[in-house]
């Protein structure tokens, strides 16, 4: 298991680098983190840096109904592909960064505590196996929402809208490799809400496994080093008051954590 992050030092300057759990050292990296990196001699305390978004995703791809506990809560039908919405890279966040509540909306404003799946290679109509390769790690989502424009226009559900604007999709702390210590299939992802835990379900209640997502979207879109597949949320979701803090951890990647700016 490796662990990788962005970050901006004292300076201004933005890098990458893995992260040492037990030192809190960072190593900076040379290149692109999904093409070959190479570590250099420079090194950092993490709690020097400002961590920033993990990735530079082209696009984010939001699942919906991708648990089967929330399946039967909403008396759906589990899905037979993955039923998806694309979130625009300008709603990308990183930890520590405000949720800004947009000026044209005063209405409820949603968390949803995910699983992310970042895609490392550049993949088109992949097999399951291809699929697994192509993933290079996983990261903590809160898929923010402003529910109340989902239904506005009772013509079209606006989903792209009600999820899309700029600070919407929180990311990170940290991109955590598969394997070597980090399995999705036994960890939990917990949202609290101003510490009040709100949400805490298994991963290995997904409806359509990470590599399957990757699969069967990868025939729908290319995917390219970078992109984000948010696995869904289960139950728990709820509303989130104006300077709020919402959390999202997941055991081995880290805590996630983002307020609404009043």
């Amino acid at each position: 298991m490796t662990t990788w992050i962005r970050f901006r030092d004292a300076d201004g300057n933005i890098g990458f680098g893995t992260l040492d759990q037990h030192s809190g050292r960072v190593v900076q990296h040379d290149g692109a983190m999904f093409e070959r990196p190479r570590p250099t001699d420079i090194s950092y305390a993490a709690d020097d840096l400002a961590l920033l978004a993990p990735c530079q995703p082209s696009k984010v791809i939001a699942l919906w109904n991708n648990y089967y506990a929330l399946s039967q809560k909403l008396d759906k039908a589990p899905p037979q592909h993955p039923l998806f919405l694309i979130k625009p890279p300008m709603s990308v966040i990183g930890p520590g960064e405000d949720i800004r509540r947009p000026k044209s909306y005063q209405g409820k404003i949603a968390y949803e505590g995910e699983l992310g799946i970042v895609i490392g290679k550049t993949v088109s109509g992949a097999s399951v196996e291809e699929a697994e390769a192509a993933i290079f790690g996983y990261t903590c989502v809160n898929d923010v929402t402003a529910i109340e424009l989902l239904q506005e226009d009772p013509n079209f559900a606006q989903w792209c809208r009600s999820k899309g604007f700029d600070t919407f999709t929180c990311l990170g702390p940290a991109i955590v490799t598969p394997g070597n210590g980090f399995d999705w299939r036994t960890a939990h992802v917990v949202t609290a809400l101003e510490g009040v835990e709100r949400q805490n379900y298994p991963l290995d209640d997904m409806i359509f496994s990470p590599a399957e997502q990757v699969s069967l979207i990868s025939h729908d879109m290319t995917l390219v080093p970078g992109d984000v597949i948010a696995c869904g949320t289960s139950i728990g979701v709820g509303s989130i008051k104006d300077g709020a803090r919402v959390d999202v951890s997941i055991a081995g990647i880290g805590t996630l954590s983002n307020v609404l700016a009043a």
